[in-house]
């Protein structure tokens, strides 16, 4: 049996509250995507979640068609939405979507590959369904000072891997991949924002299992490594109470199909 991706499940309940960006990013980011958007037809959000980018598109005019393997999440994307579905929404895996050949203009995917094993099967799913000249934008997500926290937590914890598919660090392994299908790679102007989440902050929410690069270590270890963890990032940082990102550039790729 092929492994699954990761579903969000656990948190529907606390997911924008650790991953909405600033208002003027939001902004920002809406108006990016909404510009590359226009004139495509229907695009579909791999990963919609809580429409946290699809509902302000669709807002926007974007005819949006949201996937994702977590019910619970898709849930909250209807509540925020008054209580009725504001779009198509599919539950299913990223890797065998229940849609026909060509069926989109465009795919937004936003924080997903590194929750998908079949990383490469996923890449072939959107080739597929998104019709010729179409084009995928893609958000790896990831920050540098963010790295610094994660990978201490990890290697306290064991070595346990980050991403069960492809590392957001490695955008190059995926511009290849789409190369090999004939895609066509563009850098989407970065957008200037920062985080105001605190050292502190952020080490709360993974003591609290908020992330989902904490899911496979068991409650115990990220007890245990709590305290040690925190020491770290002390004499790392210097404060806990200082932002964990201060400066930081959201970064889309634009896979234009032929």
């Amino acid at each position: 049996m092929a492994p699954e991706s990761i579903a969000f499940d656990r948190a529907a309940e606390f997911y924008d509250r650790t991953r909405s960006l600033l208002p003027e990013a939001e902004r920002a980011t809406v108006e990016l995507l909404r510009t590359e958007l226009a004139e495509r037809g229907r695009c579909l959000e791999v990963g919609v979640g809580t429409g946290l980018i699809s509902l302000p598109l669709h807002e926007a005019g974007v005819p949006m068609v949201g996937l994702d393997l977590s019910i619970p999440m898709l849930a909250k994307l209807v509540e925020k939405a008054g209580g009725a579905i504001p779009f198509p929404l599919v539950v299913a895996d990223a890797t065998r979507m229940p849609f026909r050949d060509d069926a989109f203009g465009a795919a937004v995917v936003r924080w997903v590959f590194h929750l998908v094993p079949e990383w490469r099967r996923l890449v072939e799913e959107l080739v597929r369904v998104i019709g010729p000249g179409g084009t995928a934008l893609v958000n790896l997500g990831g920050f540098k000072d963010t790295w610094g926290i994660v990978d201490r937590f990890l290697e306290l914890a064991g070595g346990v891997a980050f991403a069960v598919g492809l590392d957001p660090r490695d955008a190059e392994t995926l511009d290849r991949e789409f190369e090999r299908h004939e895609a066509r790679v563009r850098l989407l102007p970065p957008i200037g924002t920062h985080d105001d989440t605190t050292v502190g902050q952020f080490l709360d929410e993974m003591d609290a299992g908020m992330h989902s690069w904490t899911w496979r270590v068991p409650d115990e270890v990220r007890r245990r490594v709590g305290p040690e963890l925190r020491t770290w990032a002390e004499g790392r940082f210097g404060s806990l109470e200082r932002p964990v990102e201060p400066h930081l550039q959201i970064l889309w790729r634009a896979y234009d199909l032929p």
